[in-house]
């Protein structure tokens, strides 16, 4: 407990400095099963250095199933925890991909992912150790705002 105390603290102070966010506004948070992907064309379409809003790859990008643009749109900004393997282990094992990073929603996954998100990476052997997760999602900003 005595540790968690002072990474929360210091969570909700990077993002009133950041962002301007009031006391009165919670951050939306929620769980969501992560994978990760790279600029392959065999995991992308004929541009895979390119997004769906048209920015280019990099890491602090990631992909959402497209039923969950209605949560966070085009454009949302959110941070990211790893919560560990669909069985529970190795929870926090990628935050260090993760910390003090805003992530940014630019581009969407297949029209047959529901209820997840893709983590852009810059290399397939990192993306295949990735493997399937379970992240908190912190919604920073919805859409472009």
């Amino acid at each position: 407990m005595k540790r968690l105390l002072p990474r929360a603290i210091s969570t909700l102070i990077l993002l009133i400095t950041a962002f301007g966010l009031s006391w009165a506004q919670a951050p939306k948070v929620m769980t969501l099963k992560a994978t990760a992907y790279t600029s392959s064309a065999r995991e992308t379409d004929s541009t895979p250095f390119i997004t769906a809003t048209g920015a280019r790859t990099r890491i602090g990008i990631i992909a959402v199933s497209r039923d969950m643009l209605r949560e966070l749109p085009y454009g949302s900004k959110v941070m990211l925890e790893d919560m560990g393997t669909p069985g529970g282990r190795n929870k926090g094992r990628f935050d260090y991909l993760f910390k003090n990073r805003v992530f940014v929603v630019e581009d969407t996954m297949h029209p047959r992912k529901r209820e997840q998100l893709d983590v852009w990476l810059p290399d397939r052997s990192t993306a295949i150790r990735f493997g399937v997760r379970y992240v908190r999602v912190t919604v920073i900003q919805r859409g472009r705002g």
